[in-house]
């Protein structure tokens, strides 16, 4: 009797673990376990674990393969212990130390080894091998394209918001890009061929790499708005593999009327145009390709 209550305690130990799974990284289920002797190794009693987004290692006994603890989950910093688990393929134990310097007690956790930049077969850029195999766990004999990332024409990713605001006040115009070789980020104004802010004082630009990796950001600022500034801004973006432009519309107001508050939309138009060759004297390019956008006044000054 008393051996049936014990063995129904485990059991329901196990059930509890494993339908919380924070409890079940935590060990709860490999610390069960352990209070079973390992025994002659016995491959053939073993079972291959599937989908692994780390790999496979050795279980406790270092007979059958168990999935290994993926990139951020704990970890056993003591190679001989089993009660978070041991970290996958191209991954190892470490402690924190943004937590430590927080005053906080620090966690080991699963570090991928390498962090250089892996480019997918599918085109698409991986942070590191470990983000790489993650992605690729549950398909087989699945291979890198080549280290380092991906080369493609720039992908804007936040483009510029239509915007409105009186005489005398400032806006800023953000866009976020992406690329590898890194894009070159300029502003231009539609009709004008000249790239901004030339010779005007009341018009600035700014960019820095980030936030994304190989991704550039750049602002446009305009102080002191006057009626001439309303118009199309666009925001030009290119490296020798293409080049990718988005715009925004600015509504200029002369009446500081209660009827119209600053706003700002989210309507914009992107194109993107990728070739052979880039040519880098295209800054003379006809204005005309931005006329493709839909620029109404009707669908736009809202």
């Amino acid at each position: 009797m008393k051996h049936r209550m014990v063995t129904a305690v485990l059991v329901a130990l196990v059930q509890v673990s494993q339908s919380f799974p924070a409890l079940y990284h935590r060990g709860w289920w490999r610390l069960l376990k352990e209070g079973d002797n390992c025994g002659k190794c016995d491959l053939a009693l073993c079972s291959e674990p599937e989908d692994c987004p780390a790999g496979t290692v050795l279980d406790r006994c270092g007979c059958c393969p168990e999935c290994g603890n993926a990139e951020g989950q704990i970890c056993d910093l003591d190679q001989g212990s089993h009660f978070y688990g041991q970290c996958g393929d191209h991954l190892e134990c470490r402690l924190d130390a943004d937590e430590a310097r927080f005053g906080e007690v620090p966690e080991p956790q699963c570090v991928c080894k390498s962090q250089e930049s892996i480019c997918g077969p599918d085109g698409k850029t991986y942070e590191n091998i470990c983000q790489f195999n993650k992605a690729y766990a549950a398909k087989r004999n699945i291979s890198m394209k080549h280290k380092g990332p991906c080369e493609s024409a720039p992908v804007i990713s936040l483009p510029p918001r239509d915007a409105q605001n009186y005489t005398g006040n400032d806006v800023i115009f953000g866009c976020e890009v992406s690329a590898y070789p890194m894009p070159q980020l300029e502003w231009k104004k539609k009709g004008n061929k000249m790239f901004l802010p030339g010779d005007d004082t009341h018009v600035s630009v700014q960019a820095r790499g980030g936030p994304q990796k190989y991704g550039v950001t750049g602002w446009l600022q305009i102080q002191g708005l006057k009626k001439s500034d309303e118009g199309i801004y666009i925001c030009h973006t290119k490296n020798k593999h293409g080049v990718t432009y988005a715009s925004a519309r600015l509504k200029v107001i002369d009446d500081p009327s209660p009827a119209f508050a600053f706003t700002t939309g989210s309507r914009s138009a992107s194109y993107s145009i990728e070739y052979e060759e880039y040519d880098d004297n295209s800054d003379e390019e006809d204005e005309e390709e931005y006329e493709s956008g839909d620029y109404d006044n009707e669908n736009n000054s809202e």
